[in-house]
């Protein structure tokens, strides 16, 4: 979990959450960016908006990121200042995130359980079926053997009535997500999610166009530009802009905008820590095309300061107080604490 603290002029201080999962040393990286590439464009200066400092971020590194080829970074480290400045603006206006985005916010959204597999399937299962969820998300894209099993274990364990869903990770080629298509349905797969290796929209069209299914896709996409070609193209039913990397919460309403004019769906993709969790549970809480959310049944000590929002019923309860509506303590994680060397810091 890697925070960005934004210090405002009146001695507050916001805090938004940047995706550093990969690589293990995508940290490193992100120090820089943030301390030599953004702080410098805003540090002193005022502004108007959120939106004035979006794109005053946007337009000042996206040449830069090109040029690097690293626009993934750069995006990713734009997430967690544009969240700081966002919930900044709410908590300034004494109301929620998700009050100050939608007109009628959810006060508890449904949640699917993921990261089921490849091992451990009956185990995680189980483990959905403890925390009341009525949908789960199975990891596939490991050999087709490996995906029956993974997908028969699910379904034995959940049993016929609970919801579920599909994960290749970008794993098949179009030609092998085609040949999966009657083992999805034989388990009864609603959705899958980055089907085939480069997310080409046109492989995807493919794939929908011969088999059927609906497609999720948009966790490895940057900028809300980005989105257009998906939301465009049949079968892609879900789109998932992850919030910590598309450019924060300022690209992620645009994408829901853009997926207004269609039937496609929006859903967080939500793989991080406690601060990002809270973020994307008042975004999924403004946002009346969004069904769910999604939820890592796997234990996380980065994300506990928000685990008991989630309910006995499988649903996630919307924090009402202003800005994300709570404060997140992170003491239990002192134990856990190094100090870097000299030259890593």
């Amino acid at each position: 979990m890697f925070l960005v603290d934004v210090g405002f002029d009146d001695g507050t201080v916001a805090t938004g959450e940047t995706w550093v999962n990969y690589p293990s040393w995508g940290w490193r990286e992100r120090i820089a960016t943030v301390s030599e590439g953004i702080a410098p464009l805003l540090v002193g200066r005022s502004f108007a908006d959120t939106s004035e400092v979006h794109e005053h971020l946007r337009t000042s590194l996206t040449g830069v990121a090109r040029q690097w080829g690293a626009l993934g970074p750069v995006y990713q480290a734009i997430s967690a200042v544009d969240q700081a400045f966002w919930i900044r603006a709410a908590e300034h206006s004494q109301v929620s995130l998700a009050s100050l985005l939608g007109d009628a916010p959810l006060t508890e959204i449904p949640a699917y359980g993921s990261s089921l597999g490849p091992s451990g399937v009956a185990e995680s299962a189980e483990r959905c079926l403890e925390l009341g969820l009525t949908a789960a998300k199975v990891k596939l894209g490991f050999g087709a053997e490996q995906d029956e099993r993974s997908l028969a274990t699910a379904r034995s364990v959940l049993g016929e009535t609970m919801r579920l869903f599909g994960d290749a990770n970008q794993a098949w080629t179009a030609d092998e997500a085609i040949a999966m298509a009657p083992m999805l349905r034989e388990y009864d797969v609603e959705w899958i999610e980055e089907p085939i290796a480069g997310d080409a929209p046109v492989d995807l069209r493919r794939l929908h166009d011969e088999t059927g299914l609906a497609i999720a896709t948009g966790e490895n996409l940057y900028g809300a530009d980005a989105f257009g070609p998906y939301v465009d193209t049949a079968g892609v039913a879900i789109m998932q802009p992850d919030v910590g990397k598309v450019g924060g919460i300022t690209d992620y309403q645009r994408v829901v905008e853009m997926a207004r004019t269609t039937d496609t769906l929006i859903a967080p993709h939500l793989y991080n820590g406690a601060y990002q969790t809270a973020v994307s549970i008042q975004l999924a809480a403004a946002s009346p095309t969004t069904p769910w959310l999604e939820w890592d049944i796997r234990e996380n000590a980065v994300r506990v300061p928000v685990d008991h929002l989630l309910t006995a019923a499988g649903t996630v309860a919307v924090p009402q107080g202003p800005g994300i509506g709570l404060d997140i303590d992170l003491q239990h994680l002192a134990p856990h604490l190094v100090t870097l060397p000299e030259e890593a810091q």
